[in-house]
């Protein structure tokens, strides 16, 4: 089956499009005893995943938090863990270089790399460059197009012609690239309009990061982000770290829980 097949039936399963963001900031991360372990990160997701796997279609660490060797260890080990929850993994890496570079960067998708069920890409280095993860045609791919941060604008929407902004031509020609059926967007929420034209262009399920603590529409990214009924509504922060100012472990981790289930009752008000 195709990631996108398998994001089906998880979605279902759950009854979620909710993508919980693992990003286990060591300067956030709090000092409960069961987190005093030589691997930190791996406990706390461990944790994270036990109290929302009920509400999640699937989970997305990125790799700027794990990129040290005990880095490494904690995400190998969340990846098998959430798989073990029967919950798909979307590595956030931003992925985007040509040659050998991309074939290794790549390898983090196969089963003796990571395992990563999807990645996220950059297509600032064009279509060679993105060849070696969407040649994995039972791999999800999405590119990054319409991010929600405030200095995306500063090429995104810079106009190319035929009165069309750049992130607009860039998810036209990322949807022609679709030939394996394993290509998404990401399309932040936090302009409403800008995630509609972009559904008014392609038919690709989207990523839609933005929703939590950047304060992201939600009912737009529902409406928007779906193509039938396939697609994630990010939020990492709001979630994982819902639980802040807790006495202790029980607590905390039950506030993510209860963060996720908020996320995908809100969400599903919409489908």
């Amino acid at each position: 089956m195709s990631f996108f097949e398998d994001l089906a039936a998880r979605i279902e399963a759950a009854d979620s499009v909710v993508s919980v963001g693992l990003d286990p900031d060591l300067d956030r991360l709090p000092s409960f005893p069961a987190l005093d372990t030589d691997l930190p990160r791996w406990a706390f997701n461990r944790r994270i995943i036990d109290a929302t796997h009920e509400h999640a279609a699937c989970y997305k660490p990125n790799v700027a938090f794990y990129e040290d060797p005990d880095g490494w260890r904690a995400l190998a080990e969340t990846i098998v863990y959430a798989h073990g929850k029967g919950v798909p993994v979307l590595l956030d890496a931003k992925r985007g270089d040509i040659g050998n570079t991309a074939r290794q960067y790549a390898t983090a998708l196969d089963d003796d790399g990571l395992g990563a069920d999807a990645i996220t890409v950059n297509p600032y280095m064009g279509r060679d460059s993105l060849e070696p993860f969407l040649s994995r045609s039972e791999k999800g791919v999405f590119v990054l197009c319409r991010t929600s941060n405030s200095g995306g604008r500063d090429f995104q929407d810079l106009d190319v012609g035929n009165g069309k902004p750049l992130y607009q031509y860039v998810a036209q020609r990322c949807a022609a690239w679709n030939e394996r059926d394993n290509v998404g967007l990401v399309v932040g929420a936090t302009a409403p309009e800008e995630l509609e034209a972009v559904r008014d262009l392609v038919d690709v399920p989207f990523l839609v990061p933005g929703v939590g603590a950047q304060g992201g529409d939600a009912a737009a990214a529902v409406e928007y982000g779906l193509a039938d009924g396939v697609g994630l509504v990010n939020s990492s922060r709001g979630i994982i770290f819902a639980g802040e100012g807790a006495d202790d472990g029980a607590a905390y981790f039950r506030a993510a829980g209860d963060a996720a289930k908020r996320l995908k009752r809100r969400l599903n008000e919409h489908r």
